[in-house]
């Protein structure tokens, strides 16, 4: 049943997103030879069967498409049998979706086949769709005529205020161009709450929501949607009071029954980036028992201090890869939500105080004692004693060295053989765990060559997750369905921002 007055709290902050009309810029030809896209542009004329053109709209966009529709001729004496597909990269218009042997839906496959028996008409496709390019392919028609576009139309939808972000002007294209790609990734993720990816998934992730809240509040500066995503968590636990790894919002709101305790604990340090940036107090305070709750519900699955492997303990996130061992990095998780619970506890003069700062201690030596390997000098995860990025990212965020001992480890594990990060969302939080040392100019480094990478590669929105040694790289079985717009990947907004990190003049990267 969930909490009703939360939830009545939630649905009162959360947006309604506004439209706007944003014709295409110009139609394309596209060609692939020997991996590569060429695209030459192109004025529209009257198709016939077998015959297409791409429509670029010039930038990521999340909306609705309208199409008006002609025809050159005699009077059709027949439906237009058309095909369209949706493109966030013009990589995927190259793929076809019968070949797609991927676990996630075929559904997410954003492309259409439709009948229009009256021609002229404007043509409104009532699903929403995130994409750059639309291609429109004519699979049938009469002899006696041709088909013709005399417009095409996105309704954009975005929650985000258009007015309110001013551009960084850093003085450094790329810094700058990067800044407006996470801003753009953030923008489209704002419609009714932050989702995910406005492509797939299309709904509310706890871990996703934390990194946009801090990308927003550095950008368009939008603490009430903040605000009423928090409640919609809280309004909706399992009924030991987990929180959900997702809310959906339609037909009416209801948590997903995924649930991966790094995520629930996250809300934690999300409350508290909340607090800061809105002084809410009475927010702080009243969502304050549901924080407290994550971490109660982790202590209690502690075995000898630390929580058991994560087979046992049931699937967490971290990073999108099936290689890792999340042991050791869902301990630091623990450990950095401690932190920030106690900062919650000092700030509301919360008795529980000591409590807290006990369970830090007791778990820090904890996971110094088990998950600390001297010989290898760099903390390991799970019975194979795996070495990861992972690892020691959330261990040194979690405070479990020194900053000393931490920058050294970070320093050499560039020389280790560890398993690598796949995702933006673990990018984050390395860059975090930079930044935090003072390493100002180890972190823009990274995100010049990890996320300036993208740009590079032509991204208008940063992506789910890039390989930069394989960027068609997908978790899915499938780059068809890989999100180009996704939410965890706007954190250069934060950082450039918050940070005001810019390239120093005396020292090159």
């Amino acid at each position: 049943m969930g909490n009703e007055a939360f939830l009545q709290t939630a649905l009162s902050c959360l947006p309604t997103p506004r439209e706007r009309r944003l014709p295409s810029r110009r139609c394309l030809r596209l060609t692939r030879e020997e991996g590569e896209i060429r695209r030459e542009e192109i004025t529209p004329g009257p198709l016939k069967k077998g015959e297409s053109l791409v429509f670029d709209f010039g930038d990521h966009q999340v909306g609705r498409l309208s199409l008006k529709l002609g025809f050159t001729g005699s009077h059709p004496d027949a439906p237009a049998w058309l095909r369209l597909q949706f493109a966030e990269q013009p990589s995927e218009l190259f793929e076809k979706a019968e070949d797609y042997r991927g676990w996630i839906s075929t559904g997410w496959i954003q492309q259409e086949q439709l009948h229009v028996d009256v021609l002229p008409c404007t043509l409104e496709l009532p699903r929403r769709y995130a994409f750059r390019y639309v291609k429109l392919e004519v699979l049938d028609v009469s002899s006696k005529y041709s088909l013709t576009v005399e417009e095409a139309v996105c309704r954009a939808l975005s929650s985000a205020e258009e007015g309110s972000l001013t551009p960084l002007n850093s003085g450094d294209p790329l810094l700058d161009r990067m800044d407006a790609v996470a801003c753009r990734t953030l923008h489209n993720c704002m419609q009714r709450v932050f989702e995910d990816g406005p492509k797939r998934d299309r709904r509310l992730w706890l871990g996703d929501l934390r990194l946009q809240a801090l990308a927003s509040y550095e950008s368009y500066k939008n603490p009430e949607m903040v605000k009423g995503c928090l409640y919609l968590f809280a309004a909706l636990p399992r009924k030991d009071g987990l929180l959900s790894a997702a809310i959906f919002l339609e037909p009416e709101p209801e948590a997903d029954d995924t649930y991966l305790p790094d995520y629930s604990m996250l809300f934690v340090p999300a409350l508290l980036d909340y607090y800061r940036f809105s002084g809410d107090m009475e927010t702080l305070r009243e969502l304050w028992p549901t924080a407290l709750r994550q971490l109660e519900i982790a202590r209690s699955r502690l075995q000898n201090g630390v929580f058991p492997d994560c087979d046992r303990l049931g699937w967490c996130f971290i990073d999108w890869s099936l290689e890792l061992n999340k042991q050791a990095a869902l301990m630091g998780v623990y450990l950095y939500s401690l932190k920030a619970a106690q900062k919650i506890a000092e700030l509301l003069g919360d008795g529980r105080l000591l409590e807290l700062r006990n369970c830090w201690s007791a778990g820090a030596e904890a996971a110094r004692t088990q998950f600390w390997e001297k010989d290898r000098a760099c903390f390991v995860s799970g019975p194979e004693r795996q070495v990861s990025w992972a690892s020691q990212i959330w261990m040194i965020l979690g405070g479990v060295l020194p900053d000393g001992e931490a920058a050294a480890l970070l320093e050499r594990m560039e020389e280790q053989q560890a398993l690598g990060m796949v995702t933006p969302y673990l990018y984050h939080h390395y860059v975090q765990a930079l930044l935090n040392l003072g390493q100002r100019e180890k972190a823009l480094q990274v995100l010049r060559s990890y996320w300036g990478g993208m740009v590079e590669a032509g991204a208008d929105t940063f992506w789910e997750l890039y390989n930069p040694e394989n960027p068609g790289e997908s978790p899915y079985g499938g780059a068809i369905v890989n999100s180009y717009c996704h939410a965890w990947s706007c954190g250069p907004a934060y950082f450039l921002r918050k940070y005001q990190l810019r390239q120093t003049p005396e020292r090159k990267l």
